[in-house]
């Protein structure tokens, strides 16, 4: 459960901060709790770019505390049909939209539970159709963070939609990994882990990326190493990843890379003897 007395909410969106969403949020959240301490993730996803949302969540979710509150509004498909939600996984709670924004988080924990948010008691009286964030699940947010238990706030959602699977597809020694993430640097996050190198990064590997050949690895970003193909290498990224990067130069651009792009993992022999 949250701390009842200082509980963190934390907000990703793609509202900006030019105009008064995200303020409207907080207006409704404190209203409710007013001990409630909020934490911006970011606003700044781009405009409804669900897997960009559920990139960044994924990569902040273990940085906070067990009982904290992720309010996540990325929702193209608001005033839908599409479900509201609120999800326990991890020792935390996850509200928001039933669209995929929170399933790389639970693919990853495997274990989680997810309720339908139908308990009008906890919304809004007045309710738009375009704007859930307020009158959905900032109060809904507000009123787990003030101890309201799950259960209460509707029936258990079986199946949440899911995004493509994070894992890469792995046959035999063949292992094709995706970009799902291209940051404001231009470093092209896979989802590859050093688990699917063998744990040994160093170990000779290399990736794939548009009939490009990246090889080498680097510890940190200025590493004096030579350079190959003008100046790409590989590294593990802080969110667990591999990425793709380029000493002040935009990798993405470079290799002319898109997210979804494929990449293949070619491993040596003596990466593999390693794993």
């Amino acid at each position: 459960m949250p701390n009842s007395n200082n509980p963190i909410i934390t907000l990703l969106t793609d509202f900006g901060t030019q105009d008064y969403f995200v303020g409207a949020m907080k207006g409704v959240i404190l209203s409710i709790n007013p001990r409630a301490r909020i934490v911006d993730i970011t606003h700044e996803i781009p405009p409804q770019d669900i897997e960009a949302a559920a990139f960044n969540l994924l990569s902040v979710y273990k940085d906070f505390p067990a009982g904290t509150i992720h309010l996540g509004v990325v929702d193209p498909g608001v005033g839908s049909d599409r479900l509201a939600i609120l999800i326990e996984c991890a020792t935390q709670f996850f509200v928001g939209p039933d669209n995929g924004l929170f399933s790389w988080i639970c693919q990853r924990e495997e274990k989680y539970s997810a309720r339908q948010l139908t308990n009008k008691e906890f919304l809004r009286e007045e309710s738009s159709t375009t704007f859930h964030g307020r009158d959905v699940f900032a109060p809904v947010a507000a009123h787990v963070s003030s101890g309201r238990a799950p259960e209460e706030f509707g029936p258990v959602v079986q199946d949440i939609v899911s995004l493509k699977q994070l894992e890469p597809d792995i046959n035999g020694d063949h292992i094709e990994g995706r970009i799902i993430h291209i940051d404001r640097y231009g470093n092209c996050i896979t989802n590859l882990s050093p688990r699917h190198f063998g744990n040994q990064l160093g170990a000779g590997a290399s990736l794939t990326v548009n009939r490009r050949n990246v090889v080498g690895f680097r510890e940190f970003f200025s590493q004096a190493k030579p350079e190959t193909d003008e100046g790409l290498f590989m590294i593990l990224g802080s969110a667990g990843f591999v990425e793709i990067a380029a000493k002040n130069a935009s990798a993405a651009s470079i290799l002319n890379a898109r997210r979804g792009e494929r990449v293949a993992l070619a491993l040596t022999s003596e990466s593999k003897a390693a794993g």
